[in-house]
């Protein structure tokens, strides 16, 4: 499936940490399959930022529904399960729902402004809900950690955006030895980390380093002396 990502610049490489909280889906990298949808995400980035807007195309292989290892969560419409879930993800700074891609409608601005009417208990959910009968097609993916990256693909690119692997799952099992942290734990405080942050930046070819040398210099980061 072909997703649009909109924005003030051209998407060369995806660095999850800069992904902001308090999103419909949570922490991530978001794209739309309706190309006016992401048009309008990156003309009100560009007014806000006063660049000229860019969108990028990529190609999102589905497989990752069928993939054992990939958690997925899908909303075919409005219903009672995603206002839950948006309701969820738009009080919590951190993304702690599990899931590594969840695709759905959005809450736009019309919506949001519904959404805090239901939270200063002016409306009840069933109310909202049966506005949202009538409110346009909207569509976003959310791609919720790095394992998810490896089924996009840039449309301009022969390659895969990542495929870091073999750098990644063997430092997160190590955090968990070294420190007891639980796998979310430890994916957090790497991802989070500027180590990942110079491995996201294929540029360098930083994360062609041997693991255990990358897993060295992250210690120096969360344990500064």
């Amino acid at each position: 499936m072909k997703i649009y990502h909109g924005s003030y610049t051209k998407i060369e490489a995806i660095n999850l940490s800069k992904a902001k909280p308090f999103k419909d889906f949570g922490v991530g990298f978001y794209a739309t399959k309706f190309y006016d949808q992401a048009k309008m995400w990156a003309e009100r980035l560009s007014d806000e930022t006063d660049n000229k807007g860019f969108i990028t195309e990529f190609e999102f292989n589905e497989y990752a529904y069928k993939d054992e290892n990939i958690k997925t969560l899908k909303f075919e419409t409005y219903n009672d399960e995603w206002f839950d879930f948006v309701i969820q993800n738009r009080q919590n700074e951190t993304n702690k729902h599990g899931y590594d891609i969840v695709e759905g409608p959005v809450a736009d601005d019309k919506i949001q402004k519904r959404i805090n009417f239901f939270l200063s208990s002016n409306i009840s959910k069933e109310a909202f809900l049966e506005e949202l009968k009538w409110h346009n097609q909207t569509h976003q993916i959310c791609f919720c950690t790095l394992a998810s990256l490896q089924f996009l693909e840039r449309i301009d690119s022969e390659n895969h955006i990542y495929n870091f692997s073999h750098v990644t799952e063997p430092i997160v099992e190590q955090l968990v030895i070294d420190f007891g942290f639980d796998e979310q734990t430890a994916s957090d405080k790497f991802f989070l980390s500027q180590t990942f942050t110079k491995i996201a930046d294929t540029s360098t070819e930083f994360y062609l380093k041997k693991w255990t040398e990358i897993y060295n210099l992250l210690l120096v980061e969360l344990n500064p002396k």
